[in-house]
């Protein structure tokens, strides 16, 4: 017997002509207006230095906006009674949580009772769907009901980093593990990390690592891991080759790999000495003419670990990251002032740290960089911070989750809503992630086009409607926004003015101007004056129970509500 090491752990879019030339000439409109280049922002100048300026409702918005998948009225209030560098601490306060895992909801296809969960037994391999969308509907609830606490978006950022698609691995159990995995390092140790993915079933899946041999290397995650996960390519010296790395290196590194397979019953990654390259690895000047001798037997497993040495010996790697975390929290467009004031001592403290996340994730949030007025609102928000912050945002109510087949159909409509904007969790478009966080010039502007942009006014749209969403059709059950509830938020909600500054402050990360209030006050009063708002809430207020005057008051405010949230500047982050 082998000696073995064991490592732990759409749309459908219409196929009419007339459809399609239509789409084309909208999309062209769109792409005219795209960036042709990266934009120039040459008065930013500030660091890492902590920020020292005004700790209001604008700043402490962008920072939830940033960290959060959309922030409650509740989370501003916390958030503006802290100051700005305890606010981060409080965000990134990860305290370790037992999270119960997700569960079967479908009685014709799951072999698994219904509410009992479906990651610890056997699979077949012919339920992948059934089990794919219990396991997002899963994700999903836990970013619909996220604490004041930053974890949720890491999970995403490393999802999208260090990516695996749930159709593409073929056993929702392994998604499910790599899940958690990232959930466990989401502020933790980025090599401790890298390292664990490597191993990683879904990962060893995904990107055919356990076929890679010593007979028949495969280059795939030799590659992905350089050029994608940890150092990136740098500028191309020659063809295939680059500054960071070589094609000799994508092939020494498949070689240092090979040997590893999953197994399917154990849900774990084994180490096969027969299968592995005990020879020599000879690394480009890249990384200096490192060689990594080739070791038999057990030992050869300890390999990968000299790999993942000699990447993080390099400081372009944490470079990379930090590059990755910058686009993700602050703004695509990185220049020069932003590499010597940011992207550096960022990179510098990362290696200090010993890769530790959490130091420079916390001195980026603190800094006068990122609360420069440029880089509010600076964003346009992806597809879940549009839909799960407008549902939390909104307070919609939500199935008590003591049915799990009417939740999971709650928290699946979330995800369809998303997936139909362009960004479906669990499963990204590949190996490189969303495009959004790196297709140069155009980053973010990629969330918008013809297709898109009407889905997010729909759903705002439908959300502010009386008739709400309706989730579970065989019983008409709907997630309904309370309109009146989420107005008595405001600190004086029968004033108008003062109503809608205080609904801005929760939707927008920019003022808006003086027309636009306007405006919203038109939508609400038509060619009244403001008076005549409190002429019809104060007498509400006085006799609730009074079904004519609750509708006239509920009437205005969904027309405000759906007004707010068709501007522009809703879409922003």
């Amino acid at each position: 017997m082998d000696s073995q090491t064991t490592h732990s752990p759409t749309l459908a879019k219409s196929s009419a002509t007339s459809n399609r030339e239509a789409t084309a000439q909208s999309d062209a409109v769109f792409t005219k207006y795209a960036n042709a280049t990266l934009p120039k922002r040459s008065a930013l100048t500030a660091g890492l230095e902590a920020y020292a300026g005004t700790w209001d409702a604008r700043h402490a918005s962008h920072l939830l906006r940033r960290t959060l998948f959309g922030y409650t009225a509740s989370d501003l209030a916390k958030a503006k009674s802290l100051t700005a560098a305890t606010c981060v601490d409080a965000l990134l306060d990860s305290v370790d949580e037992v999270i119960a895992p997700p569960v079967s909801v479908d009685a014709l296809k799951e072999t698994v009772p219904i509410g009992q969960t479906w990651v610890t037994a056997d699979y077949d391999g012919t339920i992948t769907n059934v089990r794919g969308r219990s396991l997002q509907a899963w994700w999903m609830n836990l970013m619909v009901n996220q604490k004041f606490s930053i974890r949720e978006k890491m999970v995403l950022f490393w999802h999208n980093q260090l990516p695996t698609e749930i159709d593409a691995v073929g056993d929702p159990r392994l998604s499910y593990l790599q899940n958690v995995l990232q959930r466990k390092f989401a502020l933790g140790n980025f090599r401790d990390l890298v390292k664990e993915i490597t191993l990683d079933s879904a990962m060893l899946r995904y990107l055919n690592g356990n076929t890679n041999t010593n007979k028949n290397p495969n280059e795939n995650f030799g590659r992905e891991l350089q050029e994608l996960f940890t150092i990136g390519k740098g500028p191309e010296i020659s063809a295939g080759n680059y500054t960071n790395y070589t094609e000799d290196d994508v092939k020494a590194a498949a070689r240092v790999m090979t040997g590893w397979v999953d197994v399917r019953l154990t849900m774990e990654s084994v180490f096969v000495e027969k299968n592995h390259d005990v020879t020599d690895k000879v690394f480009s000047d890249a990384y200096g003419g490192k060689i990594i001798k080739g070791r038999a037997g057990v030992d050869g497993a300890l390999e990968v670990d000299d790999l993942l040495d000699m990447i993080f010996a390099q400081a372009e790697t944490a470079r990379y990251l930090c590059r990755k975390l910058y686009r993700f929290f602050v703004y695509y467009a990185i220049d020069a002032q932003v590499e010597t004031n940011v992207i550096g001592p960022m990179a510098a403290m990362l290696q200090a740290n010993g890769y530790e996340v959490k130091p420079v994730i916390a001195s980026l949030l603190k800094s006068a960089h990122f609360h420069d007025v440029l880089n509010l609102g600076c964003m346009i928000k992806n597809p879940l911070d549009h839909v799960v912050g407008t549902f939390r945002q909104l307070e919609m109510t939500r199935p008590d989750g003591v049915d799990p087949v009417k939740s999971y159909a709650f928290l699946n409509v979330l995800v369809t809503e998303a997936s139909r904007m362009q960004m479906e969790i669990g499963n990204p478009p590949n190996v490189a992630g969303w495009a959004a966080y790196y297709q140069n010039p155009v980053f973010y502007e990629l969330w918008i086009n013809s297709d898109t942009l009407p889905r997010r006014v729909q759903l705002t749209d439908i959300l502010s409607s009386a008739k709400g969403y309706v989730y579970y059709s065989a019983d008409k059950n709907a997630t309904n926004l309370d309109p009146i509830a989420l107005a008595k938020l405001s600190t004086k909600p029968g004033t108008i003015t003062t109503l809608i500054s205080d609904l801005a402050d929760l939707f927008y990360p920019i003022t808006l101007t003086d027309l636009q209030l306007a405006y919203l006050k038109r939508v609400m009063l038509d060619t009244l004056p403001d008076y005549e708002w409190a002429a019809e809430w104060d007498p509400y207020l006085a006799t609730p129970a009074d079904l004519k005057l609750r509708s006239a008051v509920e009437n205005r405010l969904r027309a405000l509500f759906v007004a707010m949230m068709q501007l522009a500047e809703y879409q922003l982050c």
